[in-house]
């Protein structure tokens, strides 16, 4: 037996944005779209790379495993 109105609504015309820019027009279950990132923007289709690093976890990665530059000795004594 078929449930009756089980599916949300589609809206084959719903805009999406980034940045406050409508990028684009999908067929999705919500009106509107808010994304932060898609392929006009995105470094694999523009060839950019933006690093995020947040609270340093680069750097402190590199620091824990010994890699970059001899900043991860600090602290530390030479041994002879």
């Amino acid at each position: 037996m078929a449930k009756p109105d089980i599916h949300p609504q589609w809206y084959p015309e719903a805009k999406v944005y980034c940045n406050g820019q409508l990028v684009m027009t999908v067929g999705s279950t919500k009106p509107e779209l808010h994304v932060d990132v898609w392929s006009g923007n995105h470094p694999f289709y523009t060839g950019t790379q933006k690093l995020v690093d947040t609270e340093g976890r680069v750097e402190r990665f590199l620091r824990k495993y010994g890699m970059g530059n001899t900043q991860a000795t600090d602290g530390k004594k030479e041994q002879k």
